[in-house]
């Protein structure tokens, strides 16, 4: 199986146009992150497990699919995350969320966790992370090493853009989880920022600097 899957659809390709547009106020960059959310959640949630249950229609009863097992869990690494996640749970409204603080220290780059809470039956559940870059991985690593210390052991990350060297620390750290994005773009530059990219995502989501 595929490690990394871009999703092609020509409505993410052209929301991510729009939003690479240094142009783009801070109220279209937010919008349009919550829009992609929702089409990547449709992606990543593409081979859920279904079982048959006895359903009555007006006309009659029949054996119908529904979702098997319990609930997935959305985990956004804040903050830019969660700029994914609304649209998110427009797609699966009953999914459990997951908050992870980390932030990158401008020195080093490394991830620095300030916060933590997840559903205490994570391990039972799907794990599906949300950042919108995968830029040096760093954040990304730490969020999943956070999580299977819990004991989650199926869990998928879903970004917006990645970075070759995200893909390759990623997918070294952790073989096991699958990730999805719109676009690989060519590499990081030297403050380790996605090129061509779109800047901070955080940033253009809230208008800070």
């Amino acid at each position: 199986m595929e490690a990394v899957t871009v999703v092609a659809h020509p409505l993410v390709q052209h929301k991510l146009t729009l939003m690479r547009d240094k142009k783009r106020s801070t109220k279209g960059f937010r919008q349009l992150l919550n829009e992609i959310g929702m089409l990547l959640a449709y992606e990543v949630t593409r081979d859920l497990p279904l079982e048959l249950v006895e359903t009555e229609t007006p006309l009659t009863t029949m054996m119908a699919p529904t979702i098997a097992g319990k609930k997935l869990v959305f985990a956004p690494i804040l903050r830019a995350g969660v700029g994914m996640l609304d649209g998110m749970l427009s797609l699966v409204p009953s999914a459990r969320v997951a908050h992870i603080g980390l932030y990158r220290d401008p020195e080093t780059l490394t991830a620095v966790e300030y916060y933590f809470k997840a559903p205490s039956d994570v391990a039972e559940r799907l794990v599906v992370v949300i950042d919108p870059m995968l830029a040096t991985a760093n954040s990304a690593v730490a969020a999943i090493d956070r999580l299977k210390d819990r004991g989650a052991r199926d869990i998928r990350f879903v970004c917006l853009l990645a970075a070759p060297e995200g893909i390759q620390r990623l997918t070294s750290a952790h073989p096991d989880v699958r990730i999805w994005t719109a676009a690989i773009d060519t590499h990081l530059n030297d403050h380790g920022y996605i090129v061509p990219g779109l800047g901070d995502a955080g940033d253009r989501m809230y208008g800070t600097r």
